[in-house]
């Protein structure tokens, strides 16, 4: 312990990287730590992000830490958080490989795991042909047979959606579809098809999707697939910090309450990207981590000289 830093940023993603970036800039003694698990890394781009369209992500992550280098206050170092606690008005960080920091202001921009449904064939596509996000990935799909895994009122709405990109597009929904009667008309003037058997397994070479295995044995052709996700915490630590969890949302199930600066209800502590918003993408998270960063640094400021 015998540095103690301006801010440690917890995760290296488009969020810390954008923190980092700013709190760098600003000359502050910043600590970026760098598990390594972006949970975009699996797709073939990032999709719709400005000067970035199609990038595919660990060269972005890539190019966001070659910037990094060029201020000295910033160290970027894989590892990972694994506890943390508040002391002294300030905070204490664990690492994995048994090394403890100490920093004034620590930001939360570790991500969230992605959770899809437990049928075969969607790991080994995920992030390409099987995707969460239409905005990300339907430019990619467009004008093929499309699915939607999902049923009731969010499969309408995910459904009616992804018709923006395709005019085939079939409602999926593993079962019973829950549907009322004026959301089968929608679906019809729009020309879903609905289809409630189970699906069994998606099938296709390597990362392509060309259809879906019904329970019966038949096929549908397909070429791309939206399932719902439901975003998780990743580990325990922004718990540990004393962060509170908002109400579980549509996609998030415990994002970080964050106030609209993105600190959290724990003096010091801030949290950005998707573990605190309900609406994750690159661009949201560049977007958060910078406002984030601006806020720390004024927190400092007011800080040294006495401002409330």
């Amino acid at each position: 312990m015998e540095k103690s830093w301006d801010c440690i940023v917890v995760g290296a993603g488009a969020a810390g990287l954008s923190a980092a970036l700013v709190l760098g800039r600003a000359r502050q003694r910043t600590l970026v730590v760098d598990a390594g698990r972006q949970s975009n890394l699996v797709a073939h781009g990032i999709g719709g992000l400005l000067g970035n369209d199609g990038r595919p992500p660990a060269e972005f992550y890539a190019a966001g830490r070659n910037e990094l280098a060029a201020y000295p206050t910033v160290e970027l170092r894989s590892g990972e958080v694994v506890a943390g606690e508040r002391r002294d008005g300030g905070f204490v960080l664990d690492m994995a490989d048994g090394s403890r920091e100490t920093a004034r202001r620590v930001l939360l921009a570790s991500g969230m795991d992605y959770r899809f449904p437990p049928l075969p064939g969607i790991p080994e596509r995920w992030g390409r042909s099987v995707f969460h996000c239409p905005f990300c990935h339907g430019w990619e799909v467009r004008d093929q047979p499309l699915g939607v895994l999902d049923r009731g009122a969010t499969g309408v709405h995910r459904a009616l959606l992804l018709r923006v990109w395709s005019d085939d597009v079939t409602l999926l929904a593993n079962g019973p579809a829950e549907l009322e009667s004026d959301d089968v008309e929608r679906l019809r003037s729009a020309g879903v098809t609905i289809d409630e058997r189970p699906v069994a397994e998606l099938c296709g070479p390597g990362t392509t999707l060309t259809a879906v295995v019904l329970s019966d044995g038949t096929e549908r052709r397909l070429g791309g697939l939206l399932v719902p996700v439901t975003l998780y915490q990743r580990s325990p630590l922004a718990e540990q910090l004393g962060a509170a969890a908002g109400s579980p949302g549509p996609v998030v199930a415990d994002a970080v309450e964050v106030d609209s600066m993105f600190q959290t209800g724990v003096p010091g502590l801030s949290a950005a990207g998707d573990l605190s918003c309900q609406m994750p993408s690159v661009a949201n998270a560049i977007t958060a981590g910078s406002n984030a960063a601006a806020g720390i640094v004024r927190s400092v400021v007011a800080e040294a000289h006495g401002l409330t």
